[in-house]
């Protein structure tokens, strides 16, 4: 894939928050982009002008058959997905059947259609569960904790497995906690989506336990070129997409509070049962294979996100 010009990539959950953001670089370099999205949480109004939509579930097979058939791509760029960890758990069959079942029935189309390659957003901070090591990398046990991270690190092994078996290339990857434009506050959100919008709206967000646990959060705009350098230099297997950087929830709060000129109070509700106290990631593998580090620091990454969402808030 070194250099190729002109590919053409199917985004599914194109149209969604981080594959909107990542069809649109791919578009922009000189690709042909096609978002492929079923709009249960994903908006038209996300794609760039240029971009095509095709509304179909990743599920149903003949669907699938014809976008292959008809656009004919060379590439996959696989974001669709039920993103809910609460859910997952809640409904581990459901979270399966799109995650896993979903998956699995865009792989058999990439064989029959003989697609090149096959990118995938997967998850870092989920697959590796309470961390021994501060940044964590690629090597670093999988112990996922919830059916959510179990799915995706499913579909590592089946990439593996389709490579193996049918010659398919493939990169995962394990994005940390990816926020900015677009990100929809409702549902199962971010922290910086929701604690944005509930600020901007004069409303203080409450901040599940003491807001010292931390994760690692990386701008969708850099998410989106670590997609597109990955695909140029071709590189296989899961690699990180972080700052390897921590920041608390209490952090986020106070940043966000400055940004929007907000003078809510801090306050703190009871602590989310089972969530994870530390998160980060070590991005060096990125860094080696692919040339990609983060460009967007957290307070100017904030302050992007604080505009977007002062400028669609009613």
């Amino acid at each position: 894939m070194g250099g190729s010009n002109n590919l053409k990539i199917l985004v599914t959950g194109g149209a969604g928050f981080i594959g909107s953001h990542v069809a649109e670089a791919f578009h922009n370099a000189g690709h042909q982009a096609l978002a492929l999205d079923d709009l249960s949480r994903g908006k038209k109004d996300n794609l760039a002008p240029g971009i095509g939509l095709e509304a179909a579930d990743i599920r149903d097979r003949a669907a699938l058959e014809k976008i292959f058939k008809e656009f004919g791509p060379e590439v996959v760029c696989h974001h669709a997905a039920q993103v809910s960890v609460r859910d997952s758990v809640a409904d581990p069959v459901h979270d399966a059947d799109i995650n896993v079942k979903g998956s699995l029935c865009l792989l058999e189309a990439c064989v029959r259609r003989r697609v090149k390659r096959f990118m995938f957003a997967s998850t870092g901070g989920a697959i590796y569960g309470e961390q021994e090591k501060f940044p964590a990398a690629e090597d670093h046990p999988a112990r996922p904790l919830s059916p959510y991270a179990v799915a995706k690190l499913a579909v590592e092994k089946y990439l593996y497995f389709y490579e193996r078996t049918y010659g398919l290339a493939w990169t995962a990857l394990r994005y940390s906690n990816v926020y900015g434009p677009r990100q929809d506050p409702h549902g199962e959100a971010g922290v910086v989506a929701i604690f944005t919008e509930r600020l901007l709206q004069g409303e203080a967000p409450v901040i599940n336990g003491d807001g010292g646990q931390t994760r690692d959060f990386v701008f969708v705009e850099d998410v989106a070129r670590a997609n597109l350098m990955a695909l140029t230099r071709g590189v296989t297997g899961p690699v990180n997409v972080a700052t390897g950087r921590e920041a608390s929830v209490n952090d986020i709060f106070g940043l966000l509070r400055g940004l929007t000129g907000s003078r809510a109070e801090e306050i703190h509700g009871p602590a989310k049962p089972g969530e994870q106290r530390r998160s980060v990631l070590d991005p060096s593998l990125a860094r080696k294979v692919m040339g990609w580090e983060p460009r967007v620091g957290l307070k100017d990454g904030l302050a992007r996100t604080a505009a977007y969402f002062s400028q669609i808030s009613p």
